[in-house]
């Protein structure tokens, strides 16, 4: 099969990409396996993944791994997921150095069982000083949870005298949120035929452009990336404006 990178155009890479790893269940019952063989070679799709954005140059890339409405599933489930998170941190991290990745995470970190916090707030001192690339982890994420949480520490903050309500703007509810120190993404990934963005960067994703895929997450490799790269460059980013505006801008 062709290597589609020689036709990815790198003027016109995504600084920031997220992606929704969706389809590891129905990957593994099409194999006539239990839900956690699909969630287990999910895995390799993150490594092959991360070295592609790597190579075109993608700053950030951000993986929704597990929601809050995730506690929800069998707890045999839930239970083998934070193994595999553990076991994989912990695999990866010399992987992680060798390649420059700095990893980090968002959301509701201390939600999480005490042994995986541990190993992730661990890989993330380790990594922290690495540059190539941002890994960033959506784990135990909703994004109305962290919308939530910003209105709340700024109705604090108006409360107690120490902001005034004319001060709240788009830019000041951003530096609340828990992507405060990343851009948003430009580009935003859904596997397996799934057409939706379920709680995820709700208000990060407002002119981001989306592509869906119905190939699920397991099978989704190094090709299947530079096609997603490939589609965002045919699309025109406007931002409210007509082309005129931004070929004149150009």
């Amino acid at each position: 099969m062709e290597d589609l990178k020689s036709l990815v155009d790198l003027n016109n890479i995504p600084k920031h990409v997220a992606v929704i790893m969706d389809g590891n269940g129905r990957w593994a019952k099409q194999h006539g396996e239990a839900r956690l063989f699909g969630h287990a070679n999910g895995v390799d799709s993150v490594r092959a993944i991360l070295k592609a954005a790597r190579e075109l140059g993608v700053e950030f890339l951000t993986l929704y791994a597990f929601s809050t409405e995730n506690w929800n599933r069998p707890q045999e489930e839930v239970d083998g997921l934070m193994d595999l998170l553990v076991h994989s941190i912990t695999n990866e991290m010399d992987e992680l150095n060798e390649n420059g990745v700095r990893l980090t995470a968002i959301g509701d970190i201390e939600g999480l069982p005490t042994n995986c916090a541990s190993s992730l707030k661990d890989a993330i001192l380790t990594t922290k000083n690495n540059k190539d690339i941002t890994l960033i982890l959506a784990l135990n994420y909703s994004s109305k949870w962290e919308i939530r949480k910003a209105i709340q520490t700024i109705a604090t903050k108006v409360s107690e005298g120490e902001l005034t309500v004319d001060k709240i703007t788009d830019e000041l509810i951003s530096e609340h949120l828990t992507t405060n120190e990343f851009p948003d993404p430009e580009l935003m990934i859904r596997t397996s035929g799934e057409h939706r963005i379920s709680n995820f960067l709700l208000w990060q994703l407002a002119y981001s452009e989306f592509y869906f895929t119905e190939t699920h997450w397991p099978d989704f490799r190094r090709n299947d990336f530079f096609q997603a790269i490939l589609a965002y460059q045919q699309r025109e980013r406007r931002f409210g404006m007509v082309s005129e505006q931004i070929n004149t801008n150009e």
